[in-house]
């Protein structure tokens, strides 16, 4: 009697600009799936996978208007974990980093590996490592906190103004549902976001709106400001807010003294 093939899951992503910053495992992945499904609205990269994998099917019609984005996320895992369950060879890929924003990804991975699946997950290039080259930005420098604009409001994290700060997706702040449009969905939010963020800088402290290039052959979106200008630039539902830090943190001249200490020990 033959035995049933198990089921796996692989979870990777494409980079943000497909093709050319696609890890190569990744495509192995993607080419030896027997089911293979592709979170991105994206028509080229879409193609792109189709001819590595003619069995690529997209998730993006799950989501709808005025639709919760959690009920969506959940009606993607099961779609995915169906043909897990179903023995087949699985291949979720996102955009970007899989792990990196990915709550559908994350979710598919942890229920494989409830169930008793083999399921891993493969880096790829993310909004973030384009942002630190496009911008010149070094995370090591003064330090650099990032967060989710949402969740940054709403739970009043803490932050240090002395080190680079980066807000994701501020052109949807408190938005729970889905809208069919670019351009910012709640002006409203980034409006509040400025408030809090002003006390903490000045009204003319640096800013500046990115968004990563999605191809090779075009330019990121580099938007330069100061923080009470942010709202008349171009504002796109997925736009990230790099904000430079201030002036240095003072060192603590007893604490570096004690190290030194220990290094000539």
């Amino acid at each position: 009697m033959v035995q049933a093939t198990r089921g796996s899951l692989s979870v990777v992503g494409t980079g943000i600009q497909p093709i050319s910053q696609t890890p190569p495992e990744a495509i192995a992945r993607i080419q030896q799936a027997d089911k293979l499904f592709f979170l991105a609205p994206e028509p080229l990269t879409f193609y792109w996978l189709q001819q590595l994998n003619p069995r690529a099917q997209s998730v993006h019609d799950l989501y709808g208007p005025g639709k919760d984005r959690l009920n969506t996320y959940q009606e993607m895992v099961e779609r995915v974990m169906g043909s897990v369950r179903a023995g087949f060879n699985v291949c979720f890929v996102s955009y970007g980093h899989p792990g990196v924003f990915g709550f559908p990804m994350h979710e598919a991975l942890r229920v494989a590996r409830s169930e008793g699946f083999s399921a891993e997950m493969i880096p790829a290039i993310s909004a973030e490592d384009c942002l630190f080259a496009d911008l010149g930005v070094d995370p090591g420098a003064a330090g650099c906190q990032s967060f989710e604009a949402t969740d940054f409001l709403v739970h009043r994290r803490r932050f240090d103004p002395t080190s680079a700060l980066i807000l994701w997706q501020i052109g949807m702040i408190a938005v729970k549902d889905y809208e069919q449009k670019l351009e910012i969905w709640n002006p409203a939010g980034l409006q509040l976001l400025l408030e809090f963020l002003i006390p903490h800088y000045s009204e003319d402290h640096e800013a500046v709106v990115y968004q990563a290039a999605p191809y090779a052959w075009c330019k990121p979106r580099i938007l330069r400001a100061t923080l009470a200008t942010v709202p008349s630039t171009t504002i796109m539902a997925m736009s990230t807010l790099f904000i430079p830090p201030k002036e240095p943190r003072p060192m603590d001249q007893e604490l570096l003294n004690r190290l030194r200490q220990t290094v000539s020990a």
